[in-house]
């Protein structure tokens, strides 16, 4: 069985950086939760991140902070790059021990946003882009999927000649 890693505000936990949750009750994400399949984590929390915690965005792009170049910065001013690096490295070691290569992420995310983060001035402007450990997770060869495209995983795991249906 093909397993998923799943950003765990996705699941019901209280992990955002505000305390909350993104989604609870999803019936794919149930149903895979009931099949074994989820493989639940979230980054910030596994690097050390307290919940709630203020508020991050990327100065500059998630490829960019991977290469040295750009930060994560929190709104207090706080640089807290090395903590989402170290966020994205548990994530890609938890994928691969679990041998996880889809993944579905919360969007927006500074860590998980797969189509959509914000632009670093926390005036709540989103731009086209990927978060830290979306973008680790990508270079490594596990795809990424949103809250919004559970849907068409769920799809591409179940269609015919899949891994899925031929093990």
């Amino acid at each position: 069985m093909e397993r998923v890693l799943v950003s765990a505000c996705l699941l019901g936990s209280h992990v955002r950086y505000n305390g909350s949750y993104r989604l609870d009750g999803h019936p794919v994400l149930t149903r895979w939760q009931a099949e074994g399949r989820v493989v639940q984590i979230c980054p910030e929390v596994a690097a050390g991140f307290s919940t709630p915690r203020p508020a991050a965005e990327i100065h500059g792009t998630a490829d960019a902070v991977l290469d040295g170049q750009g930060r994560v910065v929190e709104q207090t001013g706080s640089d807290v790059t090395a903590l989402y690096l170290e966020a994205g490295q548990l994530a890609l070691e938890l994928a691969r021990e679990t041998g996880c290569r889809y993944a579905v992420l919360t969007d927006g995310s500074p860590s998980c946003g797969s189509s959509f983060v914000f632009d670093g001035s926390f005036s709540g402007k989103r731009v086209a882009g990927r978060g830290t450990t979306a973008a680790l997770l990508e270079a490594n060869g596990i795809r990424v999927f949103s809250e919004d495209s559970i849907g068409d995983l769920d799809a591409l795991l179940n269609r015919p000649g899949s891994v899925e249906t031929t093990a």
